[in-house]
């Protein structure tokens, strides 16, 4: 018998790590006095923006993150600051996004020091943060209160986009923030090589506890990420705890690590600072962080205090503090008014939307007019933020060797209409979607010099995305040992940590990322990264005006035709997730049949550039069928994105179909029965009804006649839903076929038979068809 007593007890310990544990040391600086003021002003700003804003914004972790911002911004950070969208220039990326409110505050603050002292230095109005802009904190652009339109203010979201300048990707969703980042820092580490611009994170404890965080900081440290400082601003309060993390010997409330640990075990450089308020222990860390080069990514880990010196502490502060205008708010800016020896105004009267508007830019006032006071704060930041500058074009960044040129593919002229000669695809040949997919990626990865990057969930060539790699050299890709390689190990069965990093990477500009898994898996977990990368990409476009920068999500092995699997994996349910789910020309489908269609769909949907473009394909081989002998519109036809099958102009009897499985059964066994018996309707296809939606009303209205839409039915290997708007008709609904028309998931077997319980089969088929052009 097996007893506790009997089993010797060994000393666990971990093996050799790449990554080294430092303990930061306190270094004297020079300038503190000009740190103190600078984080009194920002403390400030931060309790006057919640005040006037109440009930909004996250004061607590803006404040006790204020100190490891400010040393970035003006010590140890090389950027161009009237250039915020540089790419060669170091970034910051607020992945805690609930500190939005502090990245307004510093943000904002800079600019103003350096309007009074250095205005020559500022980027243009648009691609600034003023201290006017903060009347716009959580402010709907559609306000109308009079100084919000007077001075143009931004309207300054809940949480950060890239509407913001410096920002490069919108985050605060739940530990998506972490991952983009660390994508953004792989597009930079790829693109510039080994002087490449350092990505710097801020996140807090609490935003490292999502699964997708931990995914994404062991793909960093498999790759090399040596570009990387990750900034945990340790505070131990979350909404509902203030022990999150295991500390002094105490479990924690969430989890039973501390940053520290967490970082070290996914072997990343730790810098642990004992002090994270001392601008002495900040600063020192973080040029500890910056000398360190050994390969790895480096965390440093800052014990700070939630809402210190505000009044409120802990997790009280975290989504909430001083009450409007209350005592308690007024102490929290009285060492302001005493250093400084001011008085701020005090609100009266009823409070109504325009005289807190009024009170709130008086108070930002009294902020300007103590800045441009003591010229002593403001020359020093000008005097750093060039020094910064200078840094910067001392380093000389510049594209690699052999950098990848995304723009080889934009410029191209490569059509829809002829696929190059390498990919042809003759009938009568064993093709599989996925492999058309593949294949295609990688000619356009050759032509790019390697601006397409790939990961899949352990799935790489079961998806096809293995020829993503093209030419390029095999194996995973790492910084030093094989950056050649087009293919990116991140976690492993990681969807969610992989949508992120390749939304990250497509962010920075030079690559286009993709990612690869069982559409049933895929379309949910990326769902949140897809939607932050649309809002970034939106809120980019209309700050710039560049276009939308393309993530391309592989949802593989989809639908009825992964049935040996099972209902578990052969998933009808993932394009109604994100089929026309999105805001215009940013998300595209594309639901090729026949893999003579994936080349003019691929070319049709990368060159309308959405932020997201999600192709679906099925994972069994298919024979090409022969359109021109079966008179059936060519392949090109479907870049349209809906399209003719066939016409016939005698009859408004409609069939519209939707996927390989239903549409392959019905190419090869029922139309040509249908042809036998002379029976003719308008057969269309929807191969990508986003790319429809591109096309000018009249062009859809030719193609794809509305009245046709009341005289249809639909059979599609997806769920009902997706058919709403091509059967618009009771009965036209009720005689279509898919999935779940018999109320029950489907069972498991060879997908020809699974199409037989789903009523998708050739017979079935047939009947529904012939049943439908006879009825009245």
């Amino acid at each position: 018998m097996i007893t506790e007593k009997s089993v010797k007890q060994k000393h666990f310990k971990l093996r050799p790590r790449r990554g080294v544990f430092y303990q930061a040391k306190r270094e004297k600086i020079a300038d503190l006095a000009f740190f103190e003021n600078l984080d009194l002003v920002y403390r400030t700003l931060c309790a006057a923006l919640y005040n006037f804003v109440p009930t909004s914004g996250h004061p607590g972790g803006s404040i006790s993150s204020g100190r490891i911002v400010a040393s970035l911004f003006y010590e140890t950070m090389d950027y161009d600051f009237s250039d915020p969208d540089a790419g060669h220039a170091d970034w910051l990326c607020y992945c805690a996004g609930h500190k939005a409110l502090g990245l307004y505050s510093a943000s904002a603050l800079r600019n103003e020091l350096i309007s009074i002292a250095r205005p020559d230095l500022l980027a243009p109005e648009k691609r600034q943060l003023r201290l006017e802009d903060l009347l716009g904190f959580r402010r709907n652009p559609t306000t109308k209160t009079p100084l919000f339109q007077k001075f143009n203010a931004k309207a300054l979201d809940g949480h950060p986009t890239c509407a913001v300048p410096f920002v490069p990707v919108a985050t605060g969703a739940s530990g998506v923030g972490v991952g983009a980042a660390l994508g953004f820092a792989l597009g930079a580490r790829d693109f510039y090589g080994q002087n490449s611009p350092r990505i710097n994170l801020l996140e807090g404890e609490g935003g490292m506890t999502p699964g997708r965080v931990h995914e994404a900081i062991a793909a960093a440290a498999t790759m090399g990420l040596d570009n990387v400082v990750m900034h945990v601003d340790w505070n131990q309060a979350s909404i509902d705890s203030n022990h999150l993390c295991a500390e002094d010997g105490l479990p924690g409330d969430y989890v039973q690590w501390d940053p520290a640990e967490l970082l070290y075990l996914h072997d990343w450089n730790v810098v642990f600072v004992k002090d994270g308020l001392d601008f002495n222990w900040v600063i020192g860390a973080q040029k500890l962080a910056q000398a360190i080069d050994n390969g790895q990514p480096t965390a440093v880990v800052y014990r700070t205090q939630k809402g210190w010196k505000y009044g409120i502490e802990g997790r009280a502060s975290h989504g909430a503090g001083h009450p409007f205008c209350s005592p308690g708010y007024y102490q929290a800016i009285e060492p302001f008014e005493k250093r400084f020896r001011v008085k701020f105004p005090r609100f009266e009267g009823d409070k109504i939307p325009e005289r807190v508007e009024e009170a709130f830019f008086k108070t930002l006032s009294v902020v300007r007019d103590v800045l441009k006071n003591n010229p002593e704060i403001t020359q020093k930041a000008a005097e750093k933020i060039l020094a910064s500058k200078e840094r910067l074009s001392a380093k000389a960044r510049r594209p690699r060797a052999n950098a990848p040129r995304l723009e080889a593919f934009y410029a191209s002229p490569l059509s829809p209409e002829q696929a190059p000669q390498e990919l042809a695809i003759a009938p009568g040949k064993s093709v599989t979607l996925r492999a058309a997919l593949g294949n295609a990626l990688g000619y356009l990865n050759n032509m790019t010099q390697g601006a397409f990057f790939g990961c899949a969930a352990d799935l790489y060539d079961s998806t096809s995305l293995s020829a993503l790699g093209g030419a390029f050299p095999k194996g995973f890709y790492h910084t030093k040992n094989n950056a050649g390689s087009r293919l990116a190990a991140v976690g492993g069965i990681c969807e969610d940590a992989m949508g992120a990093f390749m939304a990250g990477l497509s962010s920075f500009g030079r690559h286009v990322g993709a990612t690869s898994s069982y559409a049933g898996f895929i379309a949910a977990l990326e769902h949140i990264a897809a939607r932050l990368h649309g809002i970034s990409q939106q809120t980019r476009r209309h700050a710039t005006g560049e276009p939308f920068r393309t993530w391309v999500m592989i949802n593989a092995h989809v639908g009825p035709m992964t049935g040996e699997d099972g209902p578990t994996h052969a998933d009808p349910q993932a394009l109604q997730l994100l089929e026309e789910n999105f805001p215009k020309g940013v998300l595209i489908t594309l639901t090729p049949w026949d893999p003579q269609e994936v080349w003019p769909l691929l070319i049709a949907g990368l060159k309308a550039r959405p932020a997201v473009l999600c192709p679906f394909v099925s994972r069994p081989a298919e024979i090409v069928p022969d359109r021109q002998a079966l008179s059936i519109a060519p392949a090109h036809a479907a870049a349209k994105g809906v399209y003719a099958l066939r016409r016939a102009f005698n009859t408004k009897k409609t069939v519209v179909f939707q996927g390989s499985a239903s549409t392959t059964i019905f190419v090869k066994e029922v139309l040509p029965k249908l042809d036998q018996d002379g029976i003719r309707l308008n057969i269309f296809y929807v191969a990508g009804p986003e790319l429809f939606d591109l096309l000018p009303e009249h062009e859809q209205e030719a193609i794809f006649p509305t009245d046709l839409t009341f005289n249809s039915i639909g059979i599609t290997d997806f769920t009902l839903p997706t058919l709403y708007r091509w059967v618009r008709s009771k009965e036209g609904l009720s005689r279509s076929l898919y999935p779940f028309k018999a109320g029950a998931f489907l069972g498991s077997g060879q997908w020809e038979k699974v199409l037989i319980e789903a009523g998708l089969d050739g017979p079935s088929q047939l009947k529904a068809i012939v049943d439908w052009y006879r009825c009245p």
